[in-house]
């Protein structure tokens, strides 16, 4: 049956990265995974959110850590030097749990800390 990885997690942008970033997801549109991407119905204020989750096959994690690589590195759109930042925890039946920070232009993939694995229970 496979290997599977819960993966829940947001991105935080302002409005011209997150055009920016919608680009990415469309261009890795796989006709599954991809529908775990989502957004608030209406933008509130001025920091823009979308989020990720969903089941995904282990097999497909480079094709989401991938797409977050990408957008980690679109660049800063005003004065303040702002990137794209988020947080996601992923939960692989057979290796735990990562957290993976996108941040400084960059993904970073490390073990969870202790107190998340009440998700997994």
């Amino acid at each position: 049956m496979g290997v599977y990885v819960s993966v829940r997690g947001w991105l935080e942008c302002d409005g011209t990265q997150l055009a920016a970033v919608r680009e990415i997801i469309a261009a890795h549109d796989d006709g599954r995974y991809a529908d775990g991407w989502g957004a608030p119905r209406r933008h509130l204020n001025w920091t823009h959110y979308l989020f990720y989750g969903a089941d995904i096959r282990a097999s497909a994690l480079d094709w989401l850590t991938g797409q977050l690589g990408e957008i980690a590195r679109v660049p800063a759109s005003d004065e303040d030097g702002d990137r794209v930042q988020g947080l996601f925890l992923a939960s692989h039946e057979i290796d735990g749990m990562s957290e993976w920070q996108v941040r400084e232009g960059r993904l970073f993939v490390a073990p969870a800390d202790r107190r998340y694995r009440y998700l997994d229970e």
